[in-house]
């Protein structure tokens, strides 16, 4: 089996007994700290909130719209990101992230993600998650 192959077998979602409403929604937020910026990984960059991080919180956000629809046993996991960084926040800056489940083809969630500080919007796009039995999920990595 191919690489390909293999990363699509560890993410076959799951039969759920619950549905997935359409426009199910979390948000998630964090006061950016030194840790969150460019300065902390590379010395040379402004002290200004990454795109990594900014991701990892419209990631929470998705999550936490889908996990109250998961049944015991289940998580979802991110399988694709698209993503815009469009402005610059700052240390101290409060950041809130939101993410609303827009679609679902068969196997694959997409939820509209933005982000949002003090001032303005500074990011959006989308994600997508599939749902997982954690048991099921970990037994296949075990296998790789």
């Amino acid at each position: 089996m191919d690489s390909s192959n293999h990363r699509l077998s560890l993410f076959q979602s799951v039969d759920m007994s619950k549905p997935m409403p359409i426009g199910a929604r979390a948000t998630a937020e964090e006061t950016v700290e030194f840790e969150h910026t460019l300065t902390a990984h590379h010395p040379e960059l402004p002290p200004v909130y990454s795109t990594p991080d900014m991701i990892r919180l419209m990631e929470t956000a998705a999550f936490l719209a889908l996990q109250p629809h998961c049944d015991d046993g289940e998580i979802t996991v991110g399988t694709a990101i698209n993503i815009e960084h469009r402005a610059a926040s700052g240390v101290g800056s409060h950041i809130l992230a939101e993410a609303v489940l827009e679609s679902f083809d068969g196997r694959f969630y997409t939820l509209r993600v933005t982000a949002r500080d003090d001032v303005q919007e500074i990011g959006r796009g989308t994600v997508n998650r599939a749902v997982v039995a954690v048991s099921k999920f970990l037994d296949k990595m075990k296998t790789r």
